[in-house]
């Protein structure tokens, strides 16, 4: 391999700087007929979007263990088509926390792409999760570590978020936006959970920079919360707009199928960052990534590694969320990676 052809994933990061491209969508689901439909939504689009099959809200009392196998089997069936389904369990100190990670480890530890763990008090539930899930991990023979997400929706989780952030089993945070303002004991008015007033509310937005800002520190994924106005199309598009251009998430939740397209394409970049991005990395490579000049808007600008890291990760965030790449980009770049519909190719 010369160094004209050295793939930007080497040439632009060290061993020790590797991020997990996740998803930009994350949908969360809890009956069992949402979760078939969302899971056949996502074998339609590709891995645009997660599954997270609920075990936590979504099951009723006294049917935990039973929800617990149904949503292992589905995680482990073939509606998991793309290998993108992750499930929520129950917090660190419910009764149902350990049967729930022995029951999805052992009979679908193979297939399932994360364990989210709800409500930590801190760096100490995070521990023990994350302790729980290796344990059943060795228990059953399972040939990987499972990746770990958790929410910070605690006072404790946002005091010791860098800690939690820092923590090697962690993949991603999540803001958990409604348990968070219900700490504040009606401190928070309930607009502090509205599509507006979640971004204008000093404690909320508070939290929110703190959680992002943590998670780029340590090289994890932040994932933006709820917006419950699922049927306000126009107020999920601002809200991940603002999420993804203004605080830093690259990632969000989304709560109803509704939701999962206006988040994909207000996290995707714009057709003309695409074609900016591609100009740039493509002359990097091709100058064996050395400083170059590039005209861009009738002026001269020069690049070098820095900003070549910033141009990569745009090309890498439209293959994520399936915009259209030229052939020979795809061709160069992505030939070992699958393919993902845009999410509005049908509309």
């Amino acid at each position: 391999m010369t160094a004209r052809t050295v793939h930007p994933r080497q040439a632009l990061f060290d061993a020790d700087e590797a991020v997990a491209a996740l998803p930009v969508c994350d949908h969360y689901c809890g009956v069992e007929a949402r979760m078939r439909k969302s899971l056949e939504l996502q074998a339609e689009l590709g891995a645009v979007f997660d599954v997270t099959l609920d075990c936590e809200d979504g099951a009723p009392i006294g049917g935990e263990t039973e929800h617990a196998h149904m949503v292992a089997e589905l995680a482990a069936s073939g509606a998991n088509r793309h290998g993108r389904v992750g499930a929520r369990v129950h917090p660190v100190d419910h009764a149902s926390f350990a049967d729930d990670v022995a029951t999805l480890v052992a009979r679908a530890g193979h297939r399932l792409a994360y364990l989210m763990v709800p409500k930590p008090r801190g760096l100490g539930d995070v521990e023990r999760a994350c302790a729980e899930i290796d344990h059943q991990s060795r228990v059953h023979n399972l040939a990987r570590r499972l990746p770990v997400h958790a929410l910070i929706e605690t006072h404790g989780a946002l005091r010791e978020v860098e800690a939690i952030a820092a923590h090697p089993r962690i993949e991603s945070l999540s803001f958990g936006l409604m348990d968070f303002v219900a700490a504040h004991r009606g401190a928070i008015p309930a607009h502090g959970m509205s599509a507006e007033g979640q971004f204008t509310h000093p404690l909320v937005l508070r939290a929110k920079l703190e959680i992002a800002a943590a998670c780029h520190g340590h090289g994890k994924t932040p994932s933006h919360c709820v917006v419950t106005e699922f049927n306000d199309a126009q107020a999920i598009t601002a809200a991940a707009t603002r999420a993804s251009r203004e605080l830093g998430y690259t990632r969000m939740w989304s709560i109803h199928p509704n939701q999962i397209r206006p988040i994909v394409a207000a996290f995707a970049p714009s057709p003309a960052e695409v074609e900016h991005a591609i100009e740039i990395i493509c002359a990097a490579q091709d100058a064996a990534w050395a400083p170059i000049r590039h005209r861009f808007a009738q002026r001269d600008t020069l690049h070098d590694r820095a900003s070549y890291r910033y141009y990569w990760q745009v090309l890498e965030r439209a293959d994520r969320t399936g915009q259209p790449l030229p052939a020979p980009v795809r061709q160069r770049f992505f030939a070992d990676a699958p393919r993902a519909r845009r999410p509005d190719a049908d509309e």
